[in-house]
């Protein structure tokens, strides 16, 4: 099969086409002809660290985590998938799970699901590690009908699906980003949009809580705004975390007596514990898109085989207003 790998890390680390192996389906895992992959943040931090990174695979290196396509082998012991399936998960690209930027990705029925029938291939290899993160991180925290949240970076990849969960589950949401296009996009969304430039949390939390503060505050921008997150929840409140990885001042956490939830979602992949919960949230997403309340927004420009090295590009960048997808 054809497959799209790294031979070298480093930032600028080229991106080159092989020839591998075509994958044999093992017990509990099914060959999928990949249609579409996304690229997501830690993709890029695996090619830029390497070896600094514990969860990046040996060279060469197949990337690519999230994917959708159809099922063309089944192995031993899987029954809920059948030759012909359209599917999408999160399955690889870390340690020794091969990637997806590949023909074909041998996966863990576990971790994956019936891809929505409402959305493309391109839409749904856009979903699965951003919606399990929101799913998991709102879900943890307790989000509930009436309540109030606020995502932090409401119109990220992983925020904006977290604003549309939230929304789901009966909150009221508000989020947080900057600039004309971010604005309108949470708008669209059908959240409060928040300015980060020209607001001040305590103006925000005052105006749109009363002055106590939101139930729940979903941050996707973590390092020193966990602090803007600690001010903005309210006493006895709940903050998730989908970058906790910086030394910070507990106390005023302490002081609001809140719940922090540090959400890590590759954590099934990298242990093999508890994958089918994976899968399980999954079909819970494909049920919220067919249902028409949940949408991953694109990236506008297309990418394919020989354009991956420019999709990194464009999400390292930080200029996409959307997932950056690559068809295959």
């Amino acid at each position: 099969m054809k497959a799209t790998v790294l031979n070298t890390y480093g930032p600028d680390a080229p991106f080159e086409l092989a020839e591998m192996p075509d994958p044999v389906a093992t017990p509990g895992h099914v060959v999928v002809k990949v249609a579409a992959v996304s690229v997501n943040t830690v993709d890029t931090m695996i090619r830029s660290m390497g070896a600094d990174l514990p969860l990046s695979p040996a060279l060469p290196a197949v990337l690519g985590m999230d994917f959708a396509g159809t099922v063309v082998a089944l192995g031993d012991g899987v029954t809920d998938f059948a030759v012909g399936d359209e599917v999408y998960g999160c399955a690889g690209g870390l340690m020794d799970l091969p990637g997806s930027l590949a023909e074909y990705i041998n996966a863990d029925a576990r971790l994956i699901a019936h891809k929505p029938k409402t959305l493309s291939m391109r839409e749904a290899a856009a979903l699965p590690l951003v919606g399990i993160t929101a799913y998991e991180g709102l879900t943890r925290a307790g989000v509930d009908e009436g309540q109030t949240v606020l995502v932090q970076g409401g119109a990220g990849g992983v925020g904006h699906v977290a604003v549309q969960i939230a929304r789901h589950l009966g909150a009221t949401v508000s989020a947080t980003g900057r600039g004309a296009n971010q604005m309108s996009l949470i708008e669209g969304l059908g959240a409060r949009s928040l300015d980060f430039t020209t607001q001040k949390v305590e103006d925000y939390v005052a105006e749109h809580t009363g002055g106590t503060g939101f139930d729940v505050v979903f941050d996707s921008v973590g390092g020193s705004n966990m602090t803007n997150s600690f001010n903005a929840a309210k006493l006895n409140g709940h903050v998730t975390s989908t970058v906790a990885m910086v030394e910070i001042d507990l106390t005023p956490a302490h002081f609001k007596g809140l719940s922090l939830h540090v959400v890590f979602m590759l954590i099934p992949m990298m242990h093999n514990v508890g994958r089918q919960s994976h899968g399980d949230i999954l079909r819970t997403l494909a049920d919220l898109a067919d249902d028409g309340a949940l949408k991953p927004i694109v990236y506008e420009q297309t990418f394919g085989r020989a354009d991956v090295e420019a999709a990194y590009a464009q999400l390292t960048n930080g200029s996409a207003v959307g997932k950056v997808v690559v068809e295959l």
